[in-house]
């Protein structure tokens, strides 16, 4: 499993065998069952998670206690509340495994570790939650400006995979609309 997220880095920079024992020491390899809640509200993120294969979301609750999700991974990738697992403060939402997932996954004390002894996993790291933060920043403008039908074009078009393997009241969640609203659209697209 590890060597996804080693091939992924070696993309970047070339890395050393001091990197790939980093690597295998400060990730820990899990399988997790399906619909396994792997963390809480209310508390401090445990882990950053590596998706080797399988899919996660993150998700909230609102006021009206309607379950509302705000990511959808597809793997390969990390998930986890970032802001909270960076600054070590409880999280408000929580990520879930939508299918069995196979993980690779660090604490914030090993993150740091390997940031620290390693320039190639720094420098990736920099770069993933760069990546975060620009995902973050489209994501909010897309479901500003676009459509739901477009919104919906979109992920099926960049994720096919997710309509195989997420369930269509998480995708219409994630899309910013009621699953009603999302059949309509598949209907009027495949009619």
């Amino acid at each position: 499993m590890y060597e996804h997220l080693l091939n992924i880095i070696s993309q970047k920079g070339e890395l050393t065998e001091a990197d790939h024992n980093l690597c295998t020491a400060c990730f820990e390899s899990v399988l997790l069952p399906k619909n396994r809640i792997v963390e809480q509200a209310g508390y401090i993120p445990r882990y950053l998670y590596f998706v080797v294969k399988g899919f996660m979301r993150i998700f909230h609750y609102n006021d009206g206690g309607d379950e509302v999700t705000t990511h959808i991974n597809c793997p390969p990738g990390f998930l986890t509340s970032y802001f909270h697992f960076i600054n070590q403060t409880k999280a408000d939402e929580y990520v879930e495994c939508i299918t069995e997932c196979k993980l690779l996954r660090i604490t914030k004390p090993n993150l740091d570790r390997l940031t620290n002894e390693s320039q190639a996993f720094k420098n990736f790291s920099i770069e993933v939650f760069q990546q975060s933060i620009a995902y973050n920043e489209n994501r909010s403008k897309e479901l500003a400006t676009l459509t739901a039908e477009r919104r919906y074009k979109k992920m099926i078009e960049n994720y096919p995979a997710i309509i195989q393997h997420v369930p269509v009241q998480y995708i219409a969640s994630f899309l910013g609309m009621k699953p009603e609203s999302l059949s309509r659209i598949r209907k009027r697209m495949h009619s």
